[in-house]
């Protein structure tokens, strides 16, 4: 889908500051995992007068479900993106809000590409660093699946996390607290499984 400005924040202001990638986007090798956790702020907040709000209803009233993931600023966020493969699929998790957690599924529609908003100076995303000829932020595209037939809390998930980390269940490991700052994580298949079994509980 063509690029033009998403009112949305992927990521939070933590997401700054990692270390730089090794790899260029070309040198792409077979993804370590299959699925995902993708964050993004379903309240208003304003940066730059701009409103960052982009929750997983606003993915849903897009065109054709879909939108550009765009603002991460985490080398290792962005890494875990360009590692992405068209099909793949990711929960929408709501993040700084009053109760953040798990809403919904997404899909990746479209891989690795670079980001605009890093270009534009009015953005709140603009990297002055960023040249077009060698950008250094990708996103990815994402279309809407479905909602979770409950919403999954981030209090259940860290008692769960808490309690498999004694017990050496699948939770043991969940990026959503081992990277807990990343605004894209990875999501083990056995975690994938596990957290969508919450629906039935």
């Amino acid at each position: 889908m063509p690029p033009k400005r998403r009112q949305k924040a992927s990521v939070k202001s933590d997401d700054f500051g990692a270390s730089k990638p090794k790899k260029k986007k070309d040198e792409k090798e077979t993804p370590e995992y299959s699925h995902w956790l993708m964050k993004s702020e379903p309240e208003s907040r304003f940066a730059k007068g701009i409103d960052v709000k982009f929750g997983i209803e606003d993915l849903k009233s897009e065109p054709k479900q879909t939108a550009c993931w765009d603002g991460v600023r985490n080398y290792q966020a962005r890494n875990y993106m360009q590692s992405m493969r068209q099909g793949q699929q990711g929960f929408f998790y709501h993040s700084n809000c009053k109760e953040p957690g798990i809403a919904g599924i997404i899909k990746i529609v479209k891989e690795g590409y670079p980001d605009h908003t890093q270009f534009d100076s009015k953005d709140p995303h603009y990297d002055s660093s960023a040249k077009p000829d060698n950008p250094r932020w990708f996103m990815v595209d994402v279309q809407y699946i479905r909602m979770l037939k409950k919403f999954i809390p981030l209090s259940q998930l860290k008692v769960l996390h808490l309690k498999h980390k004694g017990s050496g269940g699948p939770l043991q490991k969940l990026a959503l607290f081992t990277q807990a700052r990343l605004s894209v994580q990875p999501i083990r298949k056995e975690e994938w499984d596990f957290i969508l079994s919450l629906e039935e509980d």
